[in-house]
């Protein structure tokens, strides 16, 4: 597929998307971890409990928030073992296994941990996948289904939502009207949304005869980056599907289900070597 780029052209890889056909082998449930008693750094024990990442925790240690034993510890480098009692402002920090959840996000479900107003939350999709507390990496917005990833590691959450990083994502979007050619080529030079111009990495139609379907890449993540965009260019977003994020899609996931990653899939986000 040609990119819509007067100058340059970029092929849009359906081999990442749900557009393809082509089947994969399910991803098999992470193996569990059994945690040794050997002492770690205080920074990865709080990471590992789910407070934070580790850059973060050494700062609530050299502030003096993190007590072990009921000693106030400042010094990085410290070292604890899973016998040591530690805590953070008086709340004891539990070492948890490390958890990573994909599901394919269904149509009015909100991506939060907890909305009293909402009548299902992603958590309710994956209230019996594991007794750890897990949350979504970055949001989809109520009406956008596709891929979302839950987990507990602060530290990759952090990775995968800081805009420095750069994360691939992918949507299929079903347009009230047919795109024109020349909205098209818009779209891949750059549209302005408030202070900012914003343009698709790859953009093209998925099927050919019907120009109301485009799919999209992008790595921008401002909040409804993609409805904004079509949207300034006087076109309504009638479905908005997210295929694929920093290398994972939902090829072979039911649309509301949801399966642990695989040992490659984690390997692959914690090297950063998702496009």
């Amino acid at each position: 597929m040609e990119r819509a780029n007067r100058d340059k052209k970029k092929s849009f890889s359906k081999e990442k998307s749900s557009f393809s056909k082509n089947k994969n082998t399910k991803g098999k449930p992470e193996d569990k971890k059994i945690f040794t008693n050997e002492p770690i750094r205080l920074n990865k024990f709080l990471s590992n409990a789910g407070i934070c990442s580790r850059r973060d925790a050494d700062n609530l240690i050299t502030a003096g928030e993190i007590t072990v034993n009921g000693k106030v510890v400042t010094e990085l480098g410290t070292k604890v073992s899973p016998k040591d009692d530690v805590k953070h402002k008086g709340k004891q920090a539990i070492r948890e296994q490390k958890v990573y959840i994909l599901i394919n996000k269904p149509k009015d479900v909100v991506t939060t941990v907890k909305d009293d107003h909402a009548e299902k939350t992603v958590i309710d999709i994956v209230k019996n996948a594991c007794t750890e507390r897990i949350y979504p990496v970055g949001r989809l917005d109520k009406n956008t289904t596709g891929v979302l990833l839950l987990t507990n590691d602060g530290e990759l959450t952090k990775q995968l939502t800081h805009p420095s990083f750069r994360k691939k994502k992918i949507y299929h979007v079903h347009l009230d009207k047919d795109l024109t050619k020349n909205d098209l080529i818009k779209i891949a030079e750059g549209v302005q949304l408030d202070d900012d111009l914003i343009a698709a990495d790859a953009i093209n139609y998925v099927e050919d005869g019907d120009k109301s379907q485009v799919g999209i890449e992008i790595h921008s993540g401002q909040n409804r980056v993609v409805r904004r965009i079509f949207e300034s260019l006087d076109y309504k977003v009638k479905k908005l599907d997210r295929v694929y994020f920093a290398g994972l899609t939902k090829k072979n996931l039911p649309r509301g289900k949801f399966r642990h990653l695989t040992p490659v899939e984690i390997s692959m986000l914690k090297r950063k070597s998702y496009k």
